[in-house]
């Protein structure tokens, strides 16, 4: 793997690091599974706020080697489940999960009560970063 810049987590910060929309794909006995998921971006790494019991967290278990695709970009990386939302190691990133996804995290969706509201991170191995004809690869 290449090393990330800094310009290019620049660029991945400015870019992703806010409430976005990644396609995020796994893989059960050979065949791929895409979805769409919200994400945030933060030091080499997207955040997503899912259920423990979904099909993508049991794939991400048997299998945590992921890929995702976002605006002008796409990357391979591992899935880590960092366990219940309101778990005291999550603290600093669930608060900033809840800044970034404000506008819609509170619609009644996710119950933050539940242990199996939990945290992905997306832990990135390598990608391709485009911005403004400069091609990146990490």
């Amino acid at each position: 793997m290449k090393e990330r810049t800094q310009e290019v987590e620049q660029i991945m910060t400015e870019r992703f690091g806010k409430d976005t929309v990644i396609a995020l794909a796994t893989v059960e006995n050979g065949v791929p599974y895409v979805r769409a998921v919200n994400a945030y971006y933060e030091d080499g790494a997207f955040y997503i706020i899912t259920y423990a019991r979904s099909n993508k967290m049991k794939q991400i278990g048997r299998n945590p080697a992921v890929a995702i695709a976002g605006e002008w970009f796409t990357a391979h990386g591992r899935g880590v489940n960092l366990g219940w939302f309101g778990k005291k190691e999550n603290d600093r990133i669930a608060e900033k999960l809840k800044n970034a996804f404000a506008e819609w995290i509170d619609n009644g969706h996710n119950d933050f009560e539940d242990e199996n509201t939990i945290i992905l991170r997306v832990e990135l191995t390598d990608g391709l970063l485009l911005s403004h004809g400069a091609r990146y690869e990490f």
